[in-house]
């Protein structure tokens, strides 16, 4: 039996480098996705020209930034598909690069907002409905800088590190309620835009996107039941 068998699976960031790996992989292992990202045009490159699918659902347009559209798409996947099994926060983003007293405020802001206030709000729209179904899980995605942060990335790793932080809590104070929450730990993604970032950096101990997608699939499934509350790091070679 497939891993996620006709469970309703949401990949928030579905049409980044890894929210693409957790989509191939979730469907693959035979789950009803929902695809959801902020740019309904990049969702509409990506997995437009597939052609209707009963078993997937494409939501764009969705700023999980904001509450109010948190909440939209909870809804509507309830609407579709009458209940939500998994929730995968692969929304993020990375700046960083100067030092804390000389790093803009601005940079702080959005570090806090794509990393921490995405995976806050989402999580806060789908628990209801899982405490209903006395059944879920969630798995968020932090960075191995959240357990050391290097210099110049203070914004960035205390902003993974909150996402270290919400997933103890939430799993704490759900999992008599049935619900599972854990994270994963990448080191450097290896992706086309961390590659002409840095041009001359070892590859070979990156982690492939596919790679952190299975572990997400692990977590995500029957198979880790037990598994709850923990921060995975999933480093590759490095």
């Amino acid at each position: 039996m497939s891993a996620l068998a006709d469970k309703v699976v949401i990949v928030t960031g579905a049409a980044g480098n890894l929210g693409q790996a957790v989509a191939r992989a979730a469907h693959a292992a035979g789950a009803k996705t929902v695809l959801v990202d902020q740019s309904a045009e990049q969702l509409q490159q990506v997995y437009g020209g597939t052609g209707p699918d009963a078993s997937r659902m494409i939501s764009g347009g969705v700023d999980l930034a904001d509450e109010g559209s948190a909440r939209a798409l909870a809804a509507s996947v309830r609407a579709r598909f009458g209940r939500i099994d998994v929730l995968v926060n692969t929304v993020g983003g990375f700046r960083g690069g100067k030092h804390v007293h000389e790093e803009e405020l601005a940079t702080w802001d959005l570090m806090m907002t794509v990393n921490l206030r995405t995976a806050l709000l989402a999580c806060r729209a789908v628990i209801p409905l899982m405490l209903e179904q006395g059944a879920g899980a969630i798995v968020n995605v932090g960075a191995g800088a959240a357990l050391a942060a290097p210099a110049g990335l203070a914004a960035y790793s205390a902003a993974k590190s909150a996402v270290l932080r919400l997933t103890e809590s939430l799993a704490a104070e759900v999992k008599a309620k049935g619900l599972r929450v854990n994270a994963v730990l990448p080191s450097t993604i290896d992706t086309p835009q961390n590659r002409a970032a840095m041009p001359d950096a070892d590859t070979s101990k990156w982690v492939p996107p596919d790679a952190i997608a299975d572990v997400i699939v692990f977590l995500a499934s029957d198979a880790a039941r037990a598994v709850n509350g923990v921060a995975l790091p999933v480093f590759g070679r490095a």
